[in-house]
C-alpha cells in the first residue's frame, strides 16, 4: 500500500497516472464525439449535462452537508427566467449566465438562513414551499411572460464555424466539465471537509470551531449556483421556457438522481445524472415496446385508473429506485467501486 505524505496528496485531483490519463482520454472523446453521432444524440448528450450540473449542486447540499432540498427546481428556474431576461436586454452570454446564477446563489443564501434552525421534514417542507412559490410568482409576472412563458434568444456561435447544435454541445460540455472540476476541488478543501463535519454532526463540527451557519448558507448558496447556471443553459437548450417546465416533479427528480447516483459523490452525481436522464427518455416509450408493453398496459386496466398509463414511467422510476436502496445503498457510485476494486485486485 502506497501511503501518503502529505496533506497536499490528500487534496489532488488526480491520484495516479492512471486516472489522469482516463480523463484526458474521456475529455479527447467528449471533444472528438460530434463528429461521429447524429444531432439527435447531441441533444440527449446536452439534457445529460443540465442534468449533471443540477446533480452535482445538489449533491454539495444533501450528501455532503446533509441539508434536503424538495424545491429544487425553484432554483433552476430563477436561472432560466434571469437568464432569459438578461439576454433579451441585451447582455452577452457569459455575463448573462454568471449574474443569473450570482442572483439564484443570493436567493439561495437567503433560503438557507431557515436551515440554522430547521432540520429533517421540517427542511423540506419549506424547500418545498419556496418551489411551489417561485411557479407561481413567475407565472403572475408580466416582465416573464406571465403564464405563456418567454423565449430565449439564440446563442451567435457562428464564429465558431461549426453547426448551431455542435457549438451548443461544446458549450454545455465545457460549461459542465469545469463544474465537475470545481467541485472535486471544493469537496476536497477545507470548505468541503467543513461540510461532511457538518452532515456528520452539526453539534461536533461546532465544537471543533467550525461556523456551522456560515457553512450551512454557503452550501445553500453554492447549489443555487449551480442550479441557477443549469437554469440558464436549460432555457438555452428548450428556446423557451414556461412555469409548468419546472413542476415539483421535476425537484423530485433531481433528488432521486444524486440518490441513485450516491449521495456525497462527485462520480454519483454524474452517473445518476446520465442513468435517469437516459431512463426518462426511455421509459416515455416503454408502451411501444412489444410484449413488456402490453404487459403494463393490462397491468395499468386492472389495477389502475383511467390516467394511469400516462404516469407508468414514474411507477417505474419509483421501482428502480426502491431496488436501488435496497440493495445497493451507495447508489451506482458503490457499484463503481465495486467493479474498480474487483478488477484492481483480478485474478487474486
Amino acid at each position: 500500500m502506497k501511503l501518503k505524505r502529505g496533506y497536499f496528496e490528500d487534496i489532488r485531483i488526480f491520484r495516479n497516472r492512471a486516472s489522469r490519463f482516463w480523463t484526458f482520454l474521456f475529455i479527447l472523446v467528449l471533444a472528438l464525439l460530434p463528429f461521429f453521432i447524429k444531432a439527435y444524440y447531441l441533444s440527449v448528450i446536452n439534457l445529460m449535462a443540465l442534468n449533471v450540473i443540477v446533480a452535482l449542486g445538489l449533491n454539495v447540499l444533501v450528501g455532503n452537508t446533509g441539508q434536503i432540498s424538495l424545491g429544487h427546481a425553484g432554483f433552476v428556474a430563477i436561472g432560466a427566467y434571469s437568464g432569459a431576461l438578461l439576454m433579451q436586454l441585451g447582455l452577452p452570454f457569459v455575463p448573462a449566465l454568471l449574474l443569473a446564477a450570482l442572483l439564484t446563489a443570493l436567493i439561495g443564501a437567503f433560503l438557507g438562513i431557515p436551515s440554522l434552525r430547521l432540520e429533517g421534514p421540517y427542511l423540506s417542507i419549506v424547500t418545498l414551499g419556496f418551489g411551489l412559490a417561485v411557479m407561481v410568482i413567475i407565472g403572475r409576472m408580466d416582465v416573464f411572460g406571465g403564464r405563456t412563458g418567454m423565449s430565449v434568444p439564440k446563442l451567435k456561435l457562428g464564429w465558431t464555424g461549426l453547426p448551431y447544435d455542435t457549438a451548443l454541445y461544446y458549450v454545455f460540455t465545457i460549461t459542465t466539465v469545469v463544474l465537475v472540476i470545481i467541485t472535486i476541488i471544493l469537496l476536497k478543501s477545507r470548505i468541503g471537509r467543513a461540510f461532511q463535519a457538518i452532515r456528520d454532526s452539526d453539534i461536533a463540527a461546532s465544537v471543533i470551531g467550525i461556523n456551522v451557519s456560515h457553512y450551512k448558507t454557503f452550501s445553500f448558496a453554492i447549489s443555487a449556483f449551480y442550479a441557477g447556471i443549469a437554469g440558464c443553459l436549460w432555457g438555452l437548450y428548450l428556446q423557451f421556457v414556461t412555469p409548468g417546465t419546472f413542476s415539483f416533479m421535476m425537484s423530485i427528480i433531481f433528488l432521486a438522481t444524486i440518490v441513485l447516483g450516491g449521495l456525497g459523490s462527485v462520480t454519483g452525481s454524474v452517473l445518476g445524472a446520465i442513468v435517469m436522464t437516459y431512463l426518462g427518455l426511455q421509459l416515455e416509450n416503454i408502451v411501444g415496446v412489444p410484449v413488456l408493453g402490453d404487459v403494463i398496459v393490462a397491468f395499468s386496466d386492472s389495477l389502475m385508473n383511467t390516467s394511469g398509463i400516462a404516469n407508468i414511467k414514474w411507477v417505474l422510476t419509483g421501482l428502480i429506485l426502491i431496488g436501488v436502496i435496497l440493495f445497493e445503498p451507495m447508489g451506482l457510485n458503490g457499484l463503481w467501486l465495486r467493479v474498480k476494486r474487483y478488477w484492481r485486485l483480478w485474478p487474486f
